[in-house]
């Protein structure tokens, strides 16, 4: 067995979530290191919080903003931003974005208030 993964993320099949849509790579029950997400962003996407997760978002994609703890943050192709774990966020716009959950993403750590 090969000491890499290899995924094509346009082969993923979508995945809705409170963003919109994701293709979730690296999702393994031997991996709790981190996951690779493609989100496309919807204008209805829902704020949340996780109590451990740790996210990168990386902004390939599109123009709006994204709330952070109540701030607005205007967001372009290539801003990043690393969100801790207790920060409510959202993203506003039609986006498409790289997420970088830390540890592997976990569905049972999406809070809403």
């Amino acid at each position: 067995m090969p000491n890499y993964v290899v995924q094509q993320m346009d082969e993923l099949p979508g995945v809705s979530c409170p963003c919109g849509t994701t293709r979730r790579a690296f999702v393994s029950d031997d991996n709790p290191v981190a996951t690779l997400h493609l989100v496309d962003i919807e204008a209805d996407s829902h704020a949340h919080y996780h109590k451990k997760l740790t996210e990168i978002y990386l902004i390939l994609d599109g123009e709006g903003h994204v709330e952070l703890d109540g701030d607005t943050v205007p967001v372009r192709p290539l801003t990043a931003i690393f969100i801790k774990p207790g920060c409510r966020h959202r993203a506003v716009g039609k986006l498409r974005i790289v997420n970088i959950p830390i540890p592997a993403f976990d569905p049972s750590d999406e809070w809403f208030d």
